[in-house]
C-alpha cells in the first residue's frame, strides 16, 4: 500500500494518549507500523477540559508515530468516552414496496428506528443494527433481496454530548489532523480482544481506562448495551497516593509494578520502597498495605460494572463470560477478583489479529488504539463488512454529515 492508504487510530484517554499507525493486510490482519504515546493531562474522566494541554499531548504521540512508522499522519480515527455517553436500544418497522426488500427498504427502516426523541445538546454517534426481522422470521443479518411485506429492524442506538464530541474534533484540528471519523472507545476495543465465537454466544466487554471504565455486551454477534462508569485507573492512583503519601506518578509506577486487586495473593514477607513528598527519604512499606487500599477499589468498580449490567438485563445473556481490557486490567488478582463479584468466567483481553509490530502493542493498555485502526480498516476498505448490511453506505453520509456540522460549528 501506499503511505497514503496507511491508517491511524488515536486514542485520546484520560491519563495516555496513544496514536497507532498501519494497515490492513489480506488477510484480515491488521499490521502495526508505528505507535506513539504521550501523557495525557488535559481530560478528566474522558472528556477534554484544557484544549492546549491536550493538543500538545496529540501532538507528542503524533510525532512519535510519524517517526517510527516513517510517515505524516493526516487523517485519524477517534474514540470517544465519557459518563456522558449513552445507549438505547429502538425499532424500527416499515411496509416493503414490491414484496421484495430492496436497499432503500432498510434505509427507511433504519430512520424509522432512529426516530426516537433526542435532546438538543446531544448527538447520534453510532446507530448499530442488532437483526433484521422480514414478515416476524427473526434473526436476520442482511435482509436485502429477501421476500416480504414487511420489514423490522433492532438496533443500538449510542449518543453523547455534543460540546464532547466538538471538544475532540477541535484537538484534532489545532494538532492540524483531520477526524475521519469518531467511535466509541468500548466498540473499538471490542474490536480487537473479543473473538467471533464470544460475540455469538454472549460476552461482555469490560474496559478498565485510566478515567472511565467501559462496558459493551454482545450476543448474537450484535451488540446489545453499552455503558460508561466514570470511575476508572486514575481513582486507584489517587487512592494509593494518598494512603502511601506519595506523589501520584509514583503512585501510578507502584499500582502496575506492585499493585494487586486481591490482598490475600499478596504475602506478608513482601516490601516495597514507596517515595515520600516534599524531599523526604523514601520509605519501606509492607506489600500487604497497598493491596489493601488496591482492593476495596477495584471491588467498587467491578461491583458497580455487575449492578450495570444486572439492571440492563444482560446479564443472562453473556454465556461466554467477562472479558476484561485497559491498563487497570494489568494490576494483578483483577481477573479472579471479576470472577468472584460477576461468577462468570473471565479473561484478560489483548489485541487480536495483529501483525508487524505486535509485541510493541501486545498490552491490554493498547487495546482501544488498535481497535480503533481496525475500525478506521473496516470503513477505508469497502470489501470488509461493517457490522450488518450495506446500509452503511446511507450511514456513511449520515457520518459526513455530522463531521461537516462539527466542523462548520467549531469554525
Amino acid at each position: 500500500m501506499n503511505k497514503s492508504e496507511l491508517i491511524v487510530g488515536l486514542d485520546i484517554g484520560t491519563t495516555k494518549i496513544c496514536a497507532v499507525v498501519g494497515e490492513l493486510a489480506e488477510s484480515g490482519v491488521v499490521d502495526v507500523l508505528g505507535i506513539g504515546t504521550s501523557v495525557s493531562t488535559g481530560l478528566r474522566k474522558g472528556v477534554v477540559v484544557n484544549i492546549d494541554q491536550t493538543v500538545q499531548s496529540i501532538r507528542k504521540a503524533i510525532e512519535d508515530a510519524e517517526h517510527m512508522a516513517g510517515c505524516k499522519i493526516n487523517s485519524v480515527y477517534v474514540g470517544i468516552a465519557g459518563s456522558h455517553i449513552m445507549g438505547i436500544n429502538s425499532h424500527g418497522v416499515i411496509a416493503v414496496k414490491g414484496g421484495e426488500v430492496a436497499q432503500r427498504d432498510i434505509e427507511r427502516a433504519l430512520d424509522a428506528a432512529r426516530a426516537v426523541a433526542i435532546p438538543a445538546d446531544r448527538e447520534v454517534i453510532h446507530i448499530l443494527p442488532q437483526e433484521y426481522i422480514v414478515d416476524n422470521q427473526r434473526g436476520i443479518a442482511d435482509p436485502l433481496g429477501m421476500a416480504g411485506v414487511r420489514l423490522e429492524v433492532m438496533v443500538h442506538i449510542v449518543t453523547g454530548a455534543v460540546s464532547s464530541a466538538q471538544n475532540i474534533v477541535r484537538s484534532c484540528q489545532r494538532s492540524q489532523l483531520e477526524v475521519a471519523d469518531i467511535a466509541l472507545e468500548s466498540l473499538a476495543s471490542a474490536k480487537a480482544v473479543l473473538t467471533p465465537e464470544e460475540r455469538e454466544i454472549g460476552v461482555a466487554l469490560v474496559d478498565l481506562g485510566g478515567g472511565t471504565t467501559d462496558i459493551a455486551v454482545f450476543a448474537n454477534d450484535a451488540i446489545k448495551h453499552t455503558a460508561v462508569l466514570g470511575l476508572g485507573g486514575q481513582n486507584l492512583s489517587n487512592d494509593i497516593a494518598l494512603g502511601l503519601r506519595t506523589p501520584v506518578a509514583a503512585a501510578e509506577r507502584i499500582k502496575l509494578k506492585y499493585g494487586s486487586a486481591l490482598a490475600d495473593m499478596v504475602r506478608n514477607d513482601e516490601y516495597i520502597e514507596v517515595p515520600s513528598v516534599g524531599g523526604r527519604e523514601p520509605r519501606r512499606l509492607s506489600r500487604q498495605v497497598l493491596a489493601e487500599i488496591c482492593e476495596p477499589r477495584m471491588e467498587e468498580i467491578l461491583y458497580l460494572v455487575d449492578q450495570t449490567l444486572a439492571r440492563s438485563g444482560c446479564k443472562g445473556m453473556i454465556a461466554a463470560g467477562v472479558v476484561l481490557t485497559g491498563g487497570s486490567a494489568l494490576i494483578e488478582g483483577c481477573q479472579e477478583l471479576s470472577e468472584q463479584i460477576f461468577n462468570l468466567p473471565t479473561r484478560i483481553g489483548y489485541p487480536r489479529n495483529v501483525g508487524g509490530l505486535k509485541d510493541v502493542v501486545n498490552s491490554p493498555k493498547f487495546s482501544t488504539a488498535v481497535g480503533l485502526l481496525r475500525y478506521g480498516a473496516e470503513k477505508e476498505f469497502s470489501g470488509q463488512k461493517r457490522f450488518s448490511t450495506r446500509s452503511e453506505r446511507g450511514m456513511f453520509e449520515n457520518v459526513l454529515a455530522r463531521m461537516k456540522k462539527w466542523f462548520s460549528d467549531i469554525s
